[in-house]
């Protein structure tokens, strides 16, 4: 498992993917997570503004990580 750190409160899926490597851009990123591939705490979340908080998980094409 991977982790990211933020220094703000939270920090939007979309730019939590891009952090942690695992799109290259914010295009590729909405494209994933409106295609339901994406899961937040282990659910399907289709929004790419949803709020990641520290303790919140993340998991994309078998690669997790935990936003600290």
């Amino acid at each position: 498992m991977e982790t990211i750190k933020i220094k703000d409160e939270y920090i939007k899926l979309g730019q939590a993917m891009k952090l942690a490597g695992l799109v290259s851009s914010g295009i590729e990123a909405k494209i994933i997570i409106q295609d339901g591939q994406v899961t937040v705490n282990g659910e399907v979340d289709t929004r790419r503004g949803k709020k990641l908080v520290p303790g919140d998980t993340f998991a994309y094409n078998g690669t997790e990580v935990t936003v600290e």
